[in-house]
């Protein structure tokens, strides 16, 4: 590779560089993440990087940003190769990236994470001259953040956009964006893309985003590359393509979404009650503050919000592994305190978001996580002795009717893939008896579309035989689409609730962003 000084890097370029990767692999000992994948980023375009989890989209752009050293293949900025070996570098010719998570300091303002974000060593700060020139750049940025604001002060919206305002103070004219809205309401959501969407078409930009939001790459993007299992799948424009052919690239099969079709239930009873519910935080601070709402049979009431605003200590209230601090919760018109035996009576089951942190043992087997429900009741067991045949047996049969690709009923569950370990414990929630009431939350968080596709079936299936359903997501599509009625919670409490043929996306996207 021709060595980096073989060109001269320019911060400031009349439009964006045109960016080329060829045959880029990174293997990890044994492992290859990424097998001779190319791309090209055209300048002034909006480029989607599509895949499933694991398929390589992490792994190139942390080669392309220098966080990786590739193994082969090379990085053309303007037609000429260049090494790029840290973030400093790429920073050099134009390139930025902006993280999943934030990266700015809470305490500071946003003034002052702006001037940190620069990578000179300056001992002093002429902090007249920062700030005239700070106010110059936002008059001409395409976001507007309040300087004098700390970190601590923004909303989710706008720190994300402080996240872009750096890179664009810094001069960088390729934007690299990980899962960009994933912290964003939609509404917000459509603001940040839209804006960023204005400066590439204007020439200003050009911009590279790893997403696995169709709508938004439907909406936003010029150009797709898909990675299957690190190599490259496919790409094309999107304004030829359709949601199914960019899925059949990414899941090698063509595959259309499974139509949502429900069930009516005329004499719907009251399963879950909720009753002015309190709960804390595990600092001690308040994160539930008297929620109260009912399910009946034979719906799925979905409670919509951007993260951290209590959802987790609700459903953990409910699934038994948080104490609330005040407030009742009743099931089958029974008071219910969640314990295994009362879980086990009134038929109670649930979907935990983290599936290996708060529904399996991972050490453990598949089968024995399918049978923690009922290793202690026959036929798995008989007295004090548990029937290993038995366990195994059953897990069989599981393993068969819900899919779960695993080699062997006796491979440690935490071996397993995410989309298959989330199948597991599906398959042994949904496979009991008569069962009443089912928790699910964020249960297709980080999932492939197949696994997406299967989880939402067999939760609509579950509704039609009349079971209760509690759907807690942070994807608004994911409740439009399986939704009876719809809650928002914003701040520990409910401030929206509709059936879901009446709701207002606008009033929803609203309502989770604290207006």
């Amino acid at each position: 590779m021709t060595p980096a000084t073989a060109i001269q890097p320019t911060i400031q370029l009349e439009r964006p560089p045109d960016l080329q990767v060829n045959g880029m692999s990174k293997h990890f000992g044994s492992l290859v993440a990424l097998d001779t994948v190319s791309l090209h980023l055209k300048p002034g375009t909006f480029h989607a990087l599509l895949g499933e989890n694991g398929a390589g989209k992490s792994t190139l752009v942390k080669c392309i940003m220098g966080f990786y050293a590739p193994t082969t293949g090379d990085i053309l900025i303007d037609g000429n190769p260049v090494k790029i070996d840290n973030p400093r570098a790429a920073q050099k010719f134009g390139i930025g990236m902006v993280y999943q998570h934030f990266t700015s300091v809470p305490a500071m303002t946003v003034a002052e994470n702006l001037v940190l974000s620069r990578y000179d060593n300056k001992n002093l700060i002429n902090w007249k001259q920062e700030l005239e020139d700070l106010r110059a750049f936002m008059a001409t940025s395409p976001f507007q953040v309040p300087l004098d604001a700390t970190i601590a002060q923004l909303a989710a919206g706008q720190k994300q956009k402080l996240e872009i305002l750096k890179q664009l103070y810094l001069h960088s004219r390729i934007l690299i964006l990980d899962e960009p809205t994933s912290v964003l309401t939609p509404t917000e959501a459509d603001e940040v893309l839209g804006l960023l969407r204005q400066q590439v078409t204007d020439g200003k930009l050009s911009v590279l985003m790893i997403s696995h939001k169709f709508r938004e790459v439907m909406a936003f993007t010029d150009e797709i590359t898909v990675l299957r299992k690190g190599k490259f799948a496919g790409s094309g424009l999107v304004k030829d393509l359709t949601v199914p052919a960019m899925a059949e690239m990414m899941m090698g099969e063509k595959k259309e979404p499974t139509p949502v079709n429900k069930t009516a239930h005329l004499n719907p009873v009251p399963v879950l009650d909720v009753k002015d519910i309190y709960a804390n935080k595990d600092n001690g601070v308040e994160a539930v503050s008297g929620i109260s709402f009912m399910v009946n049979s034979g719906e799925i009431v979905g409670i919509a919000g951007i993260s951290g605003n209590g959802q987790r200590e609700l459903v953990e209230v409910l699934a038994g592994q948080r104490e609330p601090t005040t407030g009742e919760v009743w099931v089958n018109g029974e008071h219910y305190a969640a314990t295994r035996e009362e879980m086990y009576r009134h038929k109670v089951f649930a979907l935990p978001e983290e599936p290996l942190r708060n529904a399996c043992v991972p050490h453990m087997s598949v089968a024995e996580n399918m049978a923690l429900r009922t290793f202690d009741r026959p036929p798995q067991a008989k007295g004090f002795m548990l029937l290993l045949n038995a366990i195994r047996s059953t897990a069989v049969g599981l393993i068969q009717q819900f899919s779960v690709k695993t080699p062997s009923p006796e491979t440690p569950v935490g071996n397993l893939s995410g989309g298959n370990v989330q199948r597991a414990v599906l398959a042994r929630e949904l496979s009991a008896d008569h069962i009443k009431l089912l928790i699910a939350a964020n249960p297709c968080f980080g999932l492939d579309f197949n696994a997406v596709d299967f989880i939402h079936t067999e939760i609509v299936e579950a509704r039609n035989r009349g079971v209760a359903v509690l759907l807690v997501s942070e994807d608004l599509d994911e409740l439009l689409k399986l939704s009876d009625r719809i809650f928002v919670i914003s701040e520990g409490k409910l401030v929206y609730e509709s059936a879901i043929a009446t709701a207002d996306f606008g009033a929803i996207g609203r309502s989770m962003a604290g207006h």
